[in-house]
């Protein structure tokens, strides 16, 4: 297969961007060492060929991705990217975290994403009008409530399942989610400046991390190619719908074999509540012999 050749002007974009600034050479990552051009005054250069070609794989990845109707979570908490991911995200409808990472958010999906629907619940209820019934301090509690559940699960309100592909910006910082992404077998994509290990992630992009120019333009490239088409679309909400359906079944399932056990259990409570009644009066003409 022929090597990706970037061309003069994409190489030129990247660079008026400053996306070749790479970290001092006594943070530099062994393995990111091969994508580095040269070391000018202690500061790596990357090599913007290279970092040209990641991006292209990296925009393929996600075009298939959406061609596929793979679901995309965006994670990017840095203050440089957020604001960035966060418009891009909500015009592309694209689930996203920018404020933080919640521990377990892909490892116990179904505990963390019970904070979602809690946060859907709330602000359903806000814009039926049903808080107007609230004395003042309980209003002022829901709101309180309601804005700290949208500051940390409002980029991911329409989360049904695990995402198939993430696309991560700084994979030291978002180290968790790195971890919990390749715990449950997401596709990786990943901004990795050069005193991180691309071998982390399965697309990495090297790439300045630090920088508000290099990171846009990087997260502007890449997330443009992920269009999902009407047939992914419909295929995505039926997958999800099926999933969800399984779960209330589960639910279901556990809630009948609960029921069919409460019997037994009252007839075990019962009849230890009539053997300590019947043990009482002998424990009593016991004690009153012993006096």
């Amino acid at each position: 297969m022929q090597a990706y050749q970037p061309s003069v002007e994409e190489v030129t974009k990247l660079f008026e961007a400053d996306v070749h600034l790479g970290h001092r050479r006594n943070r530099l990552h062994p393995k990111a060492k091969k994508f580095v051009y040269k070391m000018e005054q202690g500061t790596s250069i990357i090599d913007l060929a290279q970092t040209a070609a990641q991006i292209d794989a990296a925009k393929k990845a996600l075009s298939e991705a959406a061609d596929e109707g793979k679901s995309l979570l965006v994670v990017a908490t840095k203050k440089i990217a957020s604001p960035i991911v966060s418009e891009m995200c909500e015009a592309q409808g694209i689930t996203y975290i920018s404020t933080k990472w919640m521990p377990g958010l892909l490892t116990n999906f179904e505990t963390v994403i019970k904070n979602v629907k809690k946060m859907n619940e709330m602000k359903a209820a806000k814009e039926a009008g049903e808080w107007s019934e609230l004395v003042k301090h309980e209003r002022i509690r829901q709101e309180r409530r309601l804005n700290r559940l949208l500051r940390l699960y409002r980029g991911i309100a329409n989360l049904t399942r695990r995402p198939d592909v993430m696309f991560i910006v700084d994979t030291r910082r978002e180290k968790n989610a790195v971890t919990e992404g390749q715990a449950t077998d997401a596709t990786i994509v990943a901004v990795t400046d050069t005193n991180s290990n691309p071998e982390d992630v399965r697309y990495p992009i090297v790439a300045n991390d630090d920088s508000a120019k290099a990171v846009e333009i990087v997260i502007k490239q890449v997330l443009s190619a992920y269009k999902p088409s009407a047939a992914a679309a419909k295929k995505k909400a039926a997958e999800a719908m099926v999933e969800e359906t399984a779960q209330k079944e589960e639910v279901k399932a556990e809630s009948k074999a609960e029921e069919k056990k409460a019997p037994a259990k009252k007839a075990v409570a019962k009849k230890e509540v009539k053997a300590d009644t019947a043990e009482k009066p002998a424990k009593k003409a016991a004690k009153k012999a012993a006096n």
